[in-house]
């Protein structure tokens, strides 16, 4: 299978890579995440948090699912308000 993504006909394209770093800290039932997303023009950042129900298992990874999985969530946020903003001072007309 060819993973390599499939190249515009024209010349006229650019490719861009985006950095996602992820850090995760556990102290007891809560999972904290700090996401930076670095686009090499800008850096966007998020935190989230999980905490575990007593009456769960402790099962870190879900923690961590969760607490990253918020901080994802935010970050996409940000971009989608970014993007509204770049177009709108761009002259574009952004629905709400």
């Amino acid at each position: 299978m060819n993973t390599e993504p499939r190249r515009p006909a024209s010349d006229d394209y650019h490719t861009r890579t985006w950095t996602v770093r992820l850090d995760l800290f556990e102290e007891g039932d809560v999972t904290r995440v700090h996401a930076v997303l670095d686009t090499g023009d800008n850096r966007l950042q998020a935190s989230a948090a999980s905490m575990r129900d007593p009456v769960d298992r402790p099962v870190p990874e879900i923690g961590d699912e969760f607490a990253a999985g918020r901080a994802l969530l935010d970050l996409g946020y940000q971009l989608l308000r970014a993007g509204n903003t770049d177009s709108a001072g761009n002259g574009v007309d952004v629905p709400s």
